[in-house]
C-alpha cells in the first residue's frame, strides 16, 4: 500500500488517502481510476525503500483526524492527537497513539493555539503535521513557524498556502492567470459602512465572504443595505471564531449558480492535468449536503474549458499534488462509474433545513454491510454531539456502474442507517435522492429552497405508502400482543390465555385515520392485513428486538426502523422520516374520540432557543420597545452564528440570558409584554 498526501488549497485539506490494489478496492465497492476517459487511469505505486515519518501530530479532530490515524497505523506511522477538553472521549483520541489536550472547547483557545501546538510537537518528538481541512490547514504563520523548529507541515508549499488561502489574495492570481472570476470588490472590506457603500457600488444581491476558511462559513447573501450590515457584523464573528482571521471580502452573487470543482493534480515539474469534476450544488447555508461525480450538467467542451483553466491557476501558484482550485475538497469521491456523497448532519431539516442538534449517541450503527458504500465519520456509538464543533457525524458515500444504481445504493443506506440520541438529517437527504428535479439533474444551488419553499416538512408518503406503513404498524401492535398473551401464560396458575390470530384495529397517522383488520396465519407464519380494501400479505420474518426491519409487502421488501413503543403508539422511520403511529383496539378508538385535545402555549411573546448553543450578544434591555423582526439575541452554535428577532412588536419584560450563557433548545431567552 502506499499512502498519497493529497494537498488540497482553498480550504486546504492535505490528508493521507491510502491507495491499494484494483481487486481489494473493487471489493469494497470502490474504484481507483480517476477519470472518465480510460486513458488517464492514476496510481500511485509504493517504495519500500522511501523513507517515512516516524511520528506525525494531527491538528484536527473528528472525521479527517480518524482517517489521516487510520492511514498511519496502516504505515507504522506514530500519531499524535491533540484536543479540547470536550473531546477527550472522542475517537480520534482513542485511536491516536498519544493524546495531548491543548484546552477549553473554544476554537481559538485549543485547535486555533498556535502556541500550545507547538508545545505538545516539541514534547512529543512529532515530525510533521497535518493539519486536516479548516482550522490551521491554510495559515501561513503555522506553516512557517513550523518550518523554523525543524517540523514538517503536510501539505502545499508555501506559496501556494500563502496565495490560494487568501481568498483577497487568491482572486488577484487568477486575475492575472485570466481565469474567469466573479465581479466584486479587489480589496479587504475594513467595516459596515465601507461594505454598504462597496455593496451598493456592484449591486445588489452580494455575496459578504470570509476572505480565509470555507465549508460555508462566515458566508452571508445581502439583498439590500440591511442585510449587508448585518451579514457583514454575522460573517466576520463567525470568520474570527472558525478561521482566527476576520477579513472581508464582498462579490457578486450569482443567482441560480450549480457549484462544480474540477479535481487538478501537479508534479514538482511544472506538469498538469485535470481529473475531471465534481457537483455541490445540493447545499443549505452555503454548506455542501449532497455531491456527486461527475456532474450531470458538463458537455465535453464545458468540461475541458473549466479542465484548462483550473490547471492555469494551480501552476500559476506553484503547486504540485493534488488540489481543487475553487473549494477545498473533503471528499474521495472517484470519478470510474457515479458516485454520491450524503453528508449526515445532527441537524434538524424542518428547522431551516438544518438547525444544530446535540446529545449523545445511545445508538449508532453505520451501514456498512450494504454494498458500494463507505462511511467517513469521526463518532461512535456513545459519542457526544458539542455545540462548539461543525455537526457531521458522517460522509456517506455510494458507489455504482451508472447514476441510477449509485442513488439506489444510497437510498438502501440512508434506510439501514441508525442513529440515534441526536436529531438527523437523514429525512432530507432521503427525500432529495428521489425527487424528480434532481434525479433528472436540474439542479441549482437554489434546489432546496425552491423545492422546499415553506421548508422541509418531511417525506410527503403516498396512499399507498401510509398502509403499508400504518400495516407494519398494526403488526407490530400484533406481535406484541400475542408475545404478551405468551408471558401471562407462562406466569399463570388458572389457566392458559388464547393467543389471538385476529385484530381489529385503528391506526392513525398524521391526522390520517385508517382501519385495518390483521390476521395472522400461524401455518404459512405469515400476517394479512385488510387495509382500504387491499389485502396485505407480510411473511412473518422481522424481530421487535431489531431496529431495521425489512418487511416483504406483497412481493417487495420495504425497510423500516422501529423506534420507541408506548401504549397505543409504534414509532417508525420510513423513507427516512418518523413517524409516530397510534395503533389502537377499534373500541378504544371510539372511546378516545370523546378525549378533549391539548391546547398549545402562546409563545408569541417569547423568543426561545431554536437550538443549543451560546449567546454571543443580547442587543436589548428590559423596557426596551422592539419591533417584529428585530433582532434581540444572536446564538452561536456549532461555529454558526444565528440571530434571533422578535416574533411581534412589543416591550421586553424580562431577559432570561445574558452575553455567554450556554442554553438548551426551546431555552426561554427573552420575555415580552
Amino acid at each position: 500500500m502506499a499512502a498519497v498526501v493529497r494537498q488540497h488549497f482553498r480550504g486546504a485539506l492535505f490528508r493521507f488517502q491510502t491507495a491499494i490494489s484494483s481487486n481489494a478496492v473493487q471489493n469494497r465497492g470502490l474504484r481507483l481510476s480517476t477519470a472518465l476517459n480510460r486513458d488517464q487511469y492514476w496510481n500511485d505505486r509504493s517504495d519500500a525503500n522511501e523513507p517515512k515519518f516516524d511520528k506525525i501530530l494531527i491538528a484536527n479532530r473528528g472525521e479527517i483526524a480518524c482517517r489521516v490515524i487510520s492511514s498511519c497505523n496502516r504505515l507504522g506511522i506514530k500519531t499524535v492527537a491533540v484536543h479540547s477538553d470536550v473531546d477527550s472521549n472522542s475517537k480520534f483520541v482513542r485511536m491516536a497513539d498519544e493524546a495531548h489536550c491543548i484546552g477549553p472547547a473554544p476554537t481559538a483557545k485549543s485547535y486555533l493555539n498556535m502556541d500550545k501546538i507547538i508545545e505538545v510537537i516539541k514534547e512529543t518528538g512529532a515530525q510533521a503535521v497535518h493539519p486536516g481541512y479548516g482550522f490551521l490547514s491554510e495559515n501561513m504563520e503555522f506553516a512557517r513557524r513550523l518550518s523554523e523548529i525543524g517540523v514538517v507541515f503536510i501539505g502545499p508549499g508555501s506559496k501556494a498556502i500563502e496565495s490560494m488561502g487568501d481568498k483577497i489574495q487568491s482572486k488577484r492570481i487568477a486575475a492575472a492567470a485570466k481565469v474567469n472570476l466573479i465581479p466584486g470588490f479587489d480589496g479587504e472590506v475594513h467595516n459596515e459602512d465601507d461594505a454598504v457603500r462597496i455593496s451598493n457600488d456592484i449591486g445588489y444581491p452580494v455575496m459578504v465572504k470570509a476572505s480565509a476558511g470555507g465549508g460555508g462559513k462566515g458566508m452571508r447573501i445581502a439583498w439590500n443595505d440591511d442585510e449587508c450590515r448585518k451579514g457583514f457584523r454575522l460573517s466576520k464573528d463567525e470568520a474570527k471564531s472558525s478561521f482566527g482571521d476576520d477579513r472581508m471580502l464582498i462579490e457578486k452573487f450569482i443567482d441560480n449558480p450549480r457549484h462544480i470543482e474540477i479535481q487538478v493534480l501537479c508534479d514538482s515539474h511544472g506538469n498538469g492535468l485535470y481529473l475531471n469534476e465534481r457537483e455541490c450544488s445540493i447545499q443549505r447555508r452555503n454548506q455542501k449536503v449532497i455531491e456527486e461525480a461527475p456532474s450531470t450538467f458538463l458537455d465535453p467542451e464545458t468540461r475541458k474549458a473549466m479542465g484548462k483553466q483550473a490547471v492555469a491557476l494551480a501552476k500559476a501558484v506553484d503547486y504540485s499534488s493534488a488540489g481543487n482550485t475553487l473549494l477545498h475538497k473533503q471528499e474521495d469521491i472517484p470519478v470510474d462509474g457515479w458516485a454520491i456523497e450524503c453528508r449526515v448532519y445532527a441537524e434538524d431539516p424542518t428547522k431551516n433545513f438544518g438547525l444544530p442538534s446535540v446529545g449523545r449517541l445511545n445508538k449508532y450503527v453505520e451501514p456498512l454491510h450494504v454494498p458500494n458504500v463507505r462511511c467517513d465519520s469521526g463518532i461512535t456509538e456513545g459519542s457526544e454531539i458539542s455545540i462548539y464543533y461543525d455537526a457531521m457525524i458522517c460522509k456517506l458515500v455510494t458507489f455504482g456502474t451508472d447514476r441510477n444504481l449509485a442513488l439506489d445504493n444510497m437510498a438502501k443506506a440512508l434506510d439501514a442507517y441508525v442513529i440515534r440520541g441526536v436529531t438527523n438529517n437523514i429525512a432530507l437527504l432521503r427525500d432529495v435522492i428521489t425527487e424528480k428535479k434532481f434525479v433528472s439533474g436540474d439542479i441549482t444551488t437554489n434546489y432546496l429552497s425552491e423545492v422546499y419553499p415553506d421548508g422541509f416538512k418531511g417525506v410527503q408518503l403516498s396512499d399507498m405508502e401510509r398502509q403499508h406503513m400504518v400495516a407494519v404498524a398494526g403488526i407490530i401492535h400484533a406481535k406484541e400482543n400475542r408475545r404478551d398473551c405468551s408471558l401471562i401464560n407462562e406466569d399463570s396458575r388458572a389457566g392458559a390465555t388464547k393467543i389471538p390470530s385476529s385484530w381489529k384495529l385503528q391506526g392513525s397517522v398524521s391526522g390520517e385515520s385508517l382501519p385495518m383488520e390483521v390476521n395472522f396465519n400461524a401455518a404459512e407464519s405469515l400476517y394479512e392485513v385488510v387495509i382500504a380494501g387491499k389485502t396485505l400479505t407480510i411473511p412473518d420474518n422481522f424481530d421487535l428486538s431489531h431496529t431495521v426491519i425489512n418487511a416483504v409487502i406483497n412481493g417487495e421488501k420495504e425497510t423500516f426502523q422501529l423506534g420507541a413503543r408506548n401504549v397505543g403508539h409504534v414509532n417508525l422511520q420510513y423513507l427516512g422520516t418518523k413517524f409516530e403511529i397510534q395503533v389502537l383496539e377499534a373500541r378504544m378508538a371510539e372511546f378516545l374520540k370523546y378525549m378533549p385535545e391539548k391546547q398549545e402555549m402562546d409563545v408569541s411573546a417569547m423568543v426561545i432557543a431554536p437550538m443549543p448553543g451560546v449567546v454571543k450578544s443580547v442587543a436589548v434591555s428590559v423596557g426596551d420597545m422592539v419591533a417584529e423582526g428585530q433582532e434581540v439575541i444572536v446564538l452561536e452554535a456549532m461555529k454558526m452564528q444565528n440571530s434571533l428577532t422578535a416574533g411581534k412588536s412589543g416591550k421586553i419584560k424580562k431577559l432570561h440570558v445574558n452575553g455567554g450563557d450556554t442554553v438548551d433548545e426551546e431555552d426561554i431567552l427573552v420575555e415580552m409584554e
